[in-house]
């Protein structure tokens, strides 16, 4: 821990120390978390792989679940290998801007996340409410149209971060209580105001979660209104199967990154390690079961995976 009695403007490091109060422990971590990596990893290639080579899946949903695919290969990429400098080679320095770096990338990546997902749902809402006119409005033009617009709001939005960091001033200590740099982690630990970081930091959340959560709230009360007015009950179930796999990636993505949140900015008296844990949790779990949720859920994807092991049991 590294510890000074003046104002530290712009610290030449910073020190990462994993999940606090879990000294003993913290060996163990990068086992699971290194694993949960190479799944992560391994599943969404495999659902990148299928996607490219069945042309029946180049439609706007699955290039949606590609992009979603690279997205969290990419943000699990940008944080494992600190984490285990950091647990197993006991390297806990990054140096400022570096730490900046990072932050900025996983904010980034988290952020495009969520604007593909508010993309999906769309995309779900004219499949269902707009069938024959599904072709038309989401041609590949307008599609690479929403996913510029998409990739431009998250790195815009989240471009004053790092600049709001660099101005603080860091006092009596450079140690981040966590396994990689994350914002207002960083910002806590400055003795500057933090009035505006802080407020700017819920202007992010609301403009980016809060935006996209409520597109996906408004897209599926469309197609639950859609859904019931439909004659029969097999047509309905079968309307409402085909959200099911997004569904379940809402769930996973946007439950642990808002008790992170909570706890971060509420729950000030709970046990030290709580926070860092949820946000290692909300970082790699999602990407690893996404391509499960999608294999289990999506009869094509499904019957592409079955179709490969019985090939492979045949040679």
């Amino acid at each position: 821990m590294s510890k000074s009695n003046i104002t530290i403007t712009n610290p030449d490091t910073f020190i990462l120390v994993g999940v606090p109060g879990l000294d003993s422990s913290q060996f163990w971590f990068p086992i699971p978390f290194s694993a949960m990596y190479v799944i992560c990893l391994i599943g969404n290639i495999l659902l990148l792989v299928i996607i490219k080579t069945d042309s029946s899946l180049h439609t706007p949903m699955y290039y949606f679940l590609s992009l979603l695919a690279l997205n969290d290969m990419f943000i699990t990429t940008a944080t494992i290998p600190k984490m285990v400098g950091i647990y197993w080679f006991k390297n806990p320095e990054i140096n400022f801007t570096a730490c900046l770096v990072q932050m900025y990338f996983i904010h980034s990546i988290t952020a495009f996340g969520s604007g593909i997902l508010s993309a999906m749902a769309i995309d779900r809402y004219i499949a269902i409410c707009h069938p024959l006119r599904y072709a038309t409005i989401l041609s590949n033009p307008r599609i690479g149209k929403i996913v510029m617009a998409i990739l431009l709001r998250a790195l815009g939005i989240l471009l004053p971060h790092p600049i709001l960091l660099q101005r603080l001033s860091y006092c009596k200590t450079n140690v981040i209580p966590h396994s990689y740099c994350e914002f207002m982690s960083i910002a806590k630990i400055s003795c500057s105001d933090l009035s505006g970081t802080s407020a700017y930091g819920l202007f992010v959340v609301t403009s980016v979660v809060g935006v996209d959560v409520t597109l996906i709230m408004v897209s599926y009360v469309m197609i639950l209104r859609t859904v019931l007015n439909l004659p029969s009950t097999g047509k309905r179930l079968k309307a409402l199967s085909t959200c099911g796999s997004h569904l379940c990636v809402i769930l996973l993505t946007y439950t642990p990154a808002l008790i992170s949140f909570l706890m971060l900015r509420f729950a000030r008296n709970s046990p030290k390690y709580i926070q860092p844990l949820m946000a290692n949790v909300y970082l790699f779990c999602p990407p690893m079961l996404n391509p499960f949720v999608y294999s289990v859920r999506t009869k094509q994807i499904r019957q592409r995976i079955l179709f490969a092991i019985k090939w492979e049991k045949r040679l």
